[in-house]
């Protein structure tokens, strides 16, 4: 087991390894990606029995039913990490890659290449999932990796890397670029986050306080992945069967994910029309309803059982800009579309937000104004996906403004190199 007396050398011989893996080719690197698609399917059963520990381990801790449905593996999910493997497959690879090359006066060539960034530490919690994602995308950008999950989800994190490094094996990779975090002591982490001499960059998946403390504590670059406060403004020039639609999807389809909508903005001069329907079909979904104070004037026209019920409440000023990660919404009304992006611009937390509306100058002042990674008109947040964004797979969803935003996909796993050629150019 690691521990701070003997992750120095495991860290060191990783960023060692590092500087050998841009010589893989991307065949090799396509074979151990297809080989562990391979094992995968072939030890599906196993995977499901150590996921089913971690299940009944976290239930036992309590956690919250979007943190076990995060954690919980099924056929579907085994599927979809098989699929991730072969869409990564598919990708070309970045590596090497030249961005451009203009030569000077004297002659010589300047270029950009793509270049991996080296020694990567993802730090994530409940989804088993990352794992995969992770290590097939930093495989295909030749970066090692640090795999640091949650101590709820060990035993099936630890076969699948079992299961990478059996695919590496066969293929000559070396395994040792996967470098996994048996030991879950918060000490550890933070020790190795003060490890900037062998870790190139640090990516944190999970809640804001562990997503704080590495960004307190890490001396190398974060990339930070926070948490989604998405919201969807049904504006007054909406059609109302596909704001219900869209608004539906983005709250129910699935609740306990970055990219479901927590807060639904809805312009005064609709909600007489919009409101009751789409309050109904939330009601019939299960979801409770924190309702400010217009909007709850009207439900109470329409909806006395189901606030006497506790069904339907008023909204506390908390309720906005909170991540519910459950079937429960926040439901603001505005005066005007210039409101509605002032109040999501504030509340939001620049992941992803969307416009359902007719529009076409609004849709385009929306995309303008809001300051996400991700805005959508007339569509879900659900899309919200490396994967659905046909990147591949992806490491988190960065609401950074610097390296990345948005879908952390593979060629975002590389950075540009200056490569300069001469024939013995001298400067005078």
């Amino acid at each position: 087991m690691l521990n701070i007396d003997n992750i120095d050398n495991a860290l060191k011989e990783l960023k060692q390894t590092s500087y050998k893996l841009p010589l893989f080719s991307t065949d090799i690197k396509n074979k151990v990606l297809l080989k562990a698609a391979e094992l995968i399917e072939k030890r599906k059963n196993e995977i499901l029995k150590e996921n089913q520990k971690d299940y009944e381990f976290a239930k036992s801790l309590g956690k919250s039913s979007a943190f076990l449905d995060r954690l919980l593996l099924n056929e579907k999910r085994i599927k979809g990490m098989i699929k991730v493997l072969h869409d990564v497959v598919a990708l070309k690879d970045p590596v090497g890659k030249i961005d451009s090359m203009w030569t000077l006066e004297n002659g010589l060539k300047v270029g950009k290449m793509r270049v991996p960034l080296g020694t990567v530490m993802i730090i994530y919690e409940s989804r088993p999932n990352v794992t995969i994602e992770a290590a097939a995308l930093c495989i295909k950008s030749a970066n090692a990796i640090i795999l640091r999950g949650g101590k709820e989800t060990i035993n099936t994190n630890k076969i699948l890397v079992d299961i990478l490094k059996e695919a590496a094996r066969e293929y000559g990779y070396p395994e040792n670029s996967i470098l996994f975090v048996d030991n879950p002591d918060r000490e550890l982490m933070k020790y190795m986050l003060t490890k900037d001499e062998y870790i190139d960059v640090v990516i944190p998946r999970g809640g804001e306080g562990l997503i704080r403390f590495v960004a307190e504590n890490a001396r190398m670059p974060v990339i930070k992945h926070y948490k989604g406060v998405c919201h969807t403004y049904v504006d007054n020039e909406a059609d109302i069967d596909m704001a219900i639609k869209v608004c539906f999807n983005a709250k129910v389809q699935r609740p306990g994910v970055c990219n479901a909508m927590e807060c639904m903005v809805v312009h005064k001069d609709i909600m007489e029309k919009f409101l009751p329907p789409m309050i109904k079909k939330f009601l019939e979904a299960n979801v409770e309803l924190r309702l400010d104070e217009e909007s709850f004037k009207l439900a109470e026209k329409h909806f006395k059982k189901e606030i006497e019920e506790g069904k339907i409440k008023k909204a506390k000023k908390e309720d906005f800009g909170y991540e519910f990660l459950d079937l429960i919404l926040a439901v603001k009304t505005v005066n005007s579309f210039e409101e509605a992006i002032d109040f999501i611009n504030t509340y939001s937390s620049h992941h992803s937000d969307a416009i359902v509306t007719n529009n076409y100058l609004k849709a385009k002042k929306f995309l303008e104004s809001i300051d996400s990674a991700a805005v959508y008109v007339n569509a879900s947040t659900r899309f919200t996906d490396g994967n659905v964004f046909g990147l591949g797979a992806e490491m988190g969803i960065s609401t950074d403004k610097i390296h990345v935003r948005g879908p952390m996909g593979l060629e975002d796993l590389t950075i540009p190199k200056f490569i300069i050629l001469g024939e013995g150019q001298i400067r005078e």
